[in-house]
């Protein structure tokens, strides 16, 4: 028998370190943001909006930002590079692409046939060589160097996106929408696709195990139920993994407790003990 959520508040221990953080105006794709705004587009105005919506799309990237770069500013992000002792090599980018899980090498392989000679091809080979580990064979000195001269350029910039897109935030939102979810639970899909990566282990995996135990929506279940689960299955293996889980406990619970299954704003979230919030 499938049994239902307990929609029950998880209490992580935490120090909390209280960060108000007035979310920009954006100027366009690549330009700067002024920190002063906090006239951030909402996302309730008007019809309850899937996540695929610009506005609710931005919300997105801005919340996934606070949980992998611990700020808002997304955009920020694309000549992030470093080994964070993972087991994954180097994670980089504005979805975090890393050198052992084959997606970065996709991006600078896609990269190169587009724009030749630049200063990642030469790594190739060496890619190629450590995909699957977490080795820097071949790779260090220079490549941290070279990925951050790249980002700079707004071709680079638009690869990153349409990578993001493509391997996480478009499939992720398909299958949430054909499981019958609103702009949480295609949000919840799409952060465990990027943590987690697709297949099984991994996002899949995930989700068939919550299917297992609970109905979505379109098999005639509750939603607000299936996302506790789907949380349930998803912090257990966050925590297999030795993973913080603290953005579904004080993020992604917290929007589902409140009932807030459109993702509407205002928001309020920790991560890290860190308070975010978008107005």
């Amino acid at each position: 028998m499938k049994r239902a959520g307990r929609l029950m508040f998880v209490a992580v221990p935490l120090v909390a370190v209280t960060v108000y953080v007035a979310v920009p105006d954006q100027k366009g794709d690549d330009g700067p943001s002024d920190s002063r705004s906090s006239s951030s587009p909402s996302a309730s105005s008007g019809s309850a909006a899937g996540l695929d919506s610009p506005k609710v799309k931005e919300l997105a990237q801005r919340i996934v930002s606070s949980a992998e770069n611990s700020s808002l500013d997304w955009r920020a992000q694309y000549d992030y590079i470093e080994d964070i002792g993972d087991g994954r090599g180097y994670t980089a980018g504005i979805i975090g692409f890393t050198t052992g899980t084959h997606d970065l090498l996709t991006l600078v392989e896609l990269y190169t046939e587009s724009h030749p000679d630049n200063a990642l091809e030469r790594y190739l080979p060496a890619l190629r060589s450590v995909d699957g580990s977490d080795s820097h064979e071949g790779l260090d000195p220079g490549f941290t160097a070279a990925w951050k001269e790249e980002a700079q350029k707004d071709a680079f910039k638009r690869v990153q996106d349409s990578q993001r897109d493509r391997v996480y935030f478009d499939p992720a939102v398909r299958l949430a929408k054909r499981d019958g979810l609103g702009a949480l639970g295609q949000f919840i899909y799409y952060d465990a696709m990027v943590m987690h990566g697709p297949g099984d282990p991994g996002f899949h995996g995930i989700r068939e195990r919550a299917m297992a135990e609970a109905d979505t929506p379109a098999e005639g279940g509750d939603e607000e139920s299936y996302l506790d689960i789907f949380l349930d299955t998803r912090r257990a293996t966050m925590k297999s993994e030795k993973r913080d889980t603290t953005r579904v406990d004080t993020a992604q619970r917290r929007f589902l407790y409140d009932g807030n299954l459109d993702l509407r704003t205002p928001l309020e979230w920790k991560v890290y003990g860190v308070t975010y919030r978008v107005p």
